[in-house]
């Protein structure tokens, strides 16, 4: 396993845009390309490798090594393709992502791409060729860690966001989506809906199980919780933490932390789960009152209402002790994702395919769910043991890996093969 982007508490900082994901994206090209697959980018940040119908008979070893001997310069370059290729409707696409969350675990995405590799791999071994494009994705930013909008190239390739808010999207530093795109070689005003994508045959992605309801080495999803990104702002006034009497003081970190209180209290009375994992405090020193503090709000349950009564309750009680506190406060919703239900006639297939596997819903959010809006989508979880994901202890044993290696190799075999 590659230690790219790996940080000193042993999970992984690979955040869109950077040098980890340059990393990230120059192994990806390399592996592809030693096995003879058609490299191509779009213009949102999304790469892809095509095993063509056409091409099954030039994967030759020389070929393969030619391939690999030049990937190196091609990849400085920036030679692979910047636009979708026509030609490739009703094609099968696979993978996931190899962003991370901060301090994420190794499994998160990168398994999805990998066991599409090895998936052809054990296709070509087993002699299958595909009768119809059968290619491998890796989208970008999908945990939405630098920019906030996770899912975002998916998102901008099936139109379910405007090009002009991606493009101003900031990171904590200021730089725009936009400006770090074109620091990679794209042209942020060329983002937007690829017509390919949205005419493919299906799309199958694997992952590791986010929790530890599987009982078997693979399994189903049956659907994705509505889920969504709140940011509460808090405006106070910044003074001095030994001089400003308590009475004085316009604090925005009280009401901050009763709504974070007030946050559990909601995701317990509505059946939901919330979190605010995530506060930037200003000026962010010891000796001084801030003067504002921004922090997001992550919510999910099995039911939209659900989800919509545990943000009004949190930002209820956020307005309370605000005012209490005489502090401002607003609230802005930053994405959200309805309710996914996973196409039924494809689950079924798949599940026939593979055995009648257990079939479980999550309340992760994933690129399959939102490509589901738009095209057949069905998701493949690989068993974790502990449960543990998004941080360093997230796991699943090399046996139930191949495991799902061989799952999607007979899902392919059965979608694109036969």
């Amino acid at each position: 396993m590659r230690p790219i982007g790996r940080a000193g508490s042993g999970g992984y900082r690979r955040f869109s845009w950077t040098a980890a994901d340059r990393e990230c994206r120059a192994w990806f090209v390399e592996e592809a390309r030693s096995r003879g697959l058609a490299v191509e980018r779009d213009r949102n940040g999304n790469l892809f490798a095509w095993w063509d119908v056409e091409k099954n008979a030039d994967a030759s070893v020389g070929g393969l090594l030619a391939s690999a001997a030049s990937l190196a310069a091609d990849a400085m370059a920036g030679d692979v393709h910047g636009e979708p290729v026509t030609g490739r409707r009703d094609a099968v696409l696979t993978g996931s992502h190899l962003d991370s969350v901060p301090d994420g675990g190794a499994y998160d995405g990168p398994l999805g791409v990998v066991s599409a590799l090895a998936a052809i791999d054990l296709l070509r071994e087993r002699g299958a060729k595909p009768r119809r494009p059968l290619g491998v994705a890796v989208f970008a930013e999908e945990e939405g860690a630098r920019f906030g909008v996770a899912c975002l190239g998916s998102r901008l390739a099936t139109g379910a966001i405007d090009p002009a808010r991606a493009r101003d999207l900031r990171d904590a530093d200021g730089v725009t989506w936009g400006e770090a795109m074109a620091a990679e070689g794209y042209d942020p005003e060329a983002i937007g809906p690829d017509t390919q994508l949205l005419s493919l045959a299906c799309f199958i992605e694997l992952h590791v199980e986010q929790g530890r309801a599987l009982t078997a080495p693979v399994g189903l999803a049956s659907a994705i919780w509505p889920h969504g990104r709140w940011r509460f702002d808090f405006t106070g006034a910044g003074d001095h933490a030994g001089t400003t009497r308590l009475a004085d003081r316009r604090d925005p970190m009280l009401p901050f932390a009763r709504t974070v209180l007030a946050a559990r209290e909601a995701a317990m009375r509505h059946d939901a789960v919330a979190t605010m994992g995530k506060v930037r405090v200003t000026p962010n020193g010891v000796n001084a009152i801030p003067s504002s503090v921004a922090a997001w709000l992550d919510a999910r349950a099995p039911s939209e209402e659900a989800v919509r009564a545990t943000v009004a309750d949190v930002r209820a009680a956020a307005e309370d002790a605000a005012g209490r506190d005489r502090v401002e406060v607003s609230l802005s919703e930053e994405s959200y994702t309805e309710v996914v239900d996973f196409h039924a006639e494809l689950r079924d297939r798949l599940a026939k395919a593979l055995g009648d596997p257990p079939v479980l819903p999550t309340g992760a959010g994933h690129d399959a769910g939102i490509l589901s809006a738009h095209v057949p989508a069905a998701m493949l979880f690989v068993r974790n043991p502990t449960g543990v994901s998004h941080a360093p202890a997230e796991h699943a044993e090399p046996a139930d890996c191949l495991a799902g290696v061989e799952a999607l190799a007979d899902v392919l075999d059965e979608l694109a093969c036969r």
